[in-house]
């Protein structure tokens, strides 16, 4: 390791940033983004310098000779495009004993810039000794995609309490498990769920902090986790995050194999889905399940296809641990009717086109049966129908009731996003014919004008390509 990381007092007096265009304007981004004083020499003679208005009262547009210039007080010297100045400066600043950066020049810096993931009071520098900063780009980029959001926000919530606490905790092992227990527990995930207020009561509300850290059973948990429609790249960070740290993970039987992957190799897969045609536990037997494991201290996720709260019954599970007193938390996924639209390129709404959106189930026959039909006839509304496939002809039957054109263009999309995706589009008077098409679900009925719009239905296979061209050729 040639350059040791250390992170600099930019209270402690102004940085000089000598340079010219982009490169200039971009290190100057870098140090005002970082709440620096600057005195800039701007070697180019333009000083156009793209100033966000907060920032221009820590910045001086600095003239003359930056060689001759008063370094008094100045904490650290930046070239960016500055040529031979800029060598020469290090020179000057080396003299005085002044860290210097020279861009893009190893031999005349002495200390050189990380790529930096910023999450307010959490900092996360990283560097390659200057010999590839795209290598560290990326690097930062993994970090940026790890790190919660809010991982700045904890950190600045329990440097609001630590002196409080720390003075009612003499020992330090014991005071490290507090903060551990903090941290790890309900009160640090509410932080990071934005609830900072309800976390700042909790702390509050322990009235031994000693004992509070003596107490070795674990605070148990439950993350409802929209799995998204079958893409494990669709998941998001949060999701992936909740998958990493679970104890026990609930899942349905439609969650793809690609995502149960992601799920840390000890933790525990329990299915608890159904599909049509098999029972499955029940929902009552699901909530009493991930009650018990939160109350027996185990971190659970309740692993959900799509997202939760849409026919996912993510409300009745929420409200079960409302009623058990267990700390939830709540991550939402990619709807199917989202995942389909943009897997196969129909765009739900459209101006002047389609301007309303409507999401309904129809598992079976008599889910059509109690669907009020009359309200979804305006042909400028989109209906996406979820689990329709077995329940086709009665939505048929009932867009037909209710004035809607038998032309009505329609698309069957089934195992939207995954790689076996499979579309088939017609008009609304074939609805059930397209559904056979597709060759079995879960699936999503789009209906309306937009299906017009689809993309090409380019997730054939390519026994079915060769079948169409042979057709063609007939």
């Amino acid at each position: 390791m040639r350059f040791l990381p250390v992170f600099l007092d930019l209270k402690a007096g102004p940085v000089v940033l000598i340079g010219a265009g982009e490169l200039l304007r971009a290190k100057l981004r870098v140090l005002a983004a970082a709440g620096a004083r600057i005195r800039v020499y701007a070697i180019d003679g333009n000083h156009d310098l793209g100033l966000h208005s907060d920032d221009t009262a820590r910045i001086e547009i600095a003239t003359g000779d930056p060689l001759a210039s008063d370094l008094a007080g100045v904490i650290a010297i930046v070239a960016a495009g500055a040529g031979d100045i800029g060598v020469a400066m290090s020179a000057r600043a080396k003299s005085l004993g002044l860290p210097v950066n020279v861009m893009d020049d190893l031999e005349h810096s002495s200390f050189i810039f990380p790529a930096i993931v910023d999450r307010g009071d959490v900092v996360v520098a990283i560097g390659t000794g200057g010999t590839s900063p795209v290598v560290a780009r990326r690097v930062r980029e993994k970090i940026e995609a790890l790190l919660p959001a809010r991982i700045g926000e904890l950190a600045e919530f329990i440097g609001g309490f630590r002196k409080s606490i720390n003075e009612r905790i003499a020992e330090f092992p014991l005071r490290r498990r507090f903060w551990e227990r903090v941290i790890d527990g309900p009160i640090g995930a509410a932080v990071l769920a934005g609830r900072k207020s309800e976390a700042g009561a909790a702390v509050k509300a322990i009235s031994d902090p000693s004992d509070f850290a003596r107490d070795d059973k674990p605070e148990g948990s439950v993350a409802l986790v929209g799995a998204g429609p079958g893409d494990p790249d669709l998941l998001t960070i949060k999701a992936l995050r909740a998958l990493q740290d679970a104890d026990i993970v609930f899942h349905d039987e439609l969650v793809s194999g690609e995502i149960l992957d992601r799920i840390r190799r000890d933790t525990t897969r329990v299915a608890v889905g159904r599909r049509v045609g098999k029972p499955g536990i029940g929902q009552d037997a699901i909530n009493k399940r991930m009650i018990e494991a939160a109350q027996a201290g185990q971190r659970v996720v309740r692993l959900k296809g799509g997202d939760p709260f849409v026919f996912g019954r993510g409300g009745e599970e929420v409200e079960a641990l409302r009623a058990a007193g267990v700390a939830y938390s709540i991550i939402p996924g990619i709807t199917a009717g989202l995942g389909g639209a943009a897997d196969f390129e129909v765009p739900l709404t459209y101006r002047h086109e389609a301007t309303r959106i409507t999401f309904l189930t129809a598992h079976k026959a008599r889910d059509a049966e109690t669907v009020d039909w009359s309200t979804l006839t305006d042909a400028k509304m989109t209906v996406v129908v979820y689990m329709g496939m077995t329940a086709a002809p009665a939505v048929r039957a009932g867009l037909f009731a209710a004035g809607r054109s038998p032309e009505t263009p329609v698309g069957v999309f089934a195992r939207v996003t995954r790689p076996d995706a499979q579309g088939a589009i017609g008009m609304l008077r074939d609805l059930p014919e397209l559904v056979r098409q597709t060759h079995g679900g879960p699936a999503i009925l789009i209906i309306g004008d937009v299906v017009r719009h689809a993309g090409s239905l380019r997730r054939q296979t390519p026994k079915q390509i060769i079948s169409d061209l042979l057709d063609a050729a007939e």
